[in-house]
């Protein structure tokens, strides 16, 4: 006999009410973090728009060698971070060997110290008057290791050693004909800036050669 419909509603609506029960039994529960919880435990962020916050970078710990090495230098700017540094210092470090390559005074004037600049002016004279065009590029990204960072009165200084292994196409003046040229070399550059300064960028002060 079939079961009048009064009876079948009766029945949807307890096995409803056991649904939602057991429903509520696991989901109306805390399980683990929940959202509230991760706004209390954050401070809340700073600044007009916090949609262009740069998002947190993962940097590797300094060995103690180095954090002795940058001692002199954090003590007087508290600031001073040795990672961001070193990614400044090597992309300036490629800019200066294909600008002194190319002869791009432009673009060396600004990173150099005017000893250095007079130097480097020197070099890219004598490759000019013998006619010669020429090219670098890097066959791997340089290695910087940052060696010493220090201050003295008004002026910090930064050791950075270099090692690269660079490519050199050269050619003659009234020739089609380019030289190759491949080489590894092994550097120190000292970097230098005045603490205090309206203008934070390093400059490079000298080249010494160094054991690779």
């Amino acid at each position: 006999m079939p079961v009048p419909v009064q009876f079948q509603l009766v029945i949807f609506a307890a096995i409803a009410a056991f649904v939602l029960f057991q429903l509520y039994n696991v989901l109306g529960k805390k399980v683990g973090r929940q959202p509230e919880d991760d706004a209390r435990a954050k401070p809340p962020l700073v600044g007009p728009n916090p949609a262009t916050t740069e998002p947190e970078r993962k940097l590797p710990v300094l060995d103690a060698a180095t954090q002795a090495a940058i001692a002199g230098l954090k003590a007087r700017d508290p600031a001073f971070d040795p990672h961001r540094f070193l990614e400044g210092a090597r992309q300036a470090y490629e800019t200066i060997v294909r600008g002194y390559a190319s002869g791009d005074r432009t673009a060396l004037t600004p990173l150099l110290s005017a000893p250095v600049m007079a130097s480097f002016e020197h070099g890219m004279a004598a490759r000019e008057t013998r006619g010669e065009t020429e090219v670098v590029e890097f066959v791997h990204p340089p290695r910087a290791d940052l060696e010493m960072a220090d201050a003295a009165g008004d002026r910090a200084t930064a050791r950075v050693r270099f090692l690269a292994e660079i490519r050199s196409r050269i050619t003659p003046e009234g020739s089609s004909e380019e030289r190759i040229e491949e080489r590894r070399t092994a550097e120190q550059w000292t970097f230098e800036r005045t603490l205090g300064a309206s203008d934070p960028n390093w400059v490079l002060a000298r080249v010494e050669p160094a054991a690779g």
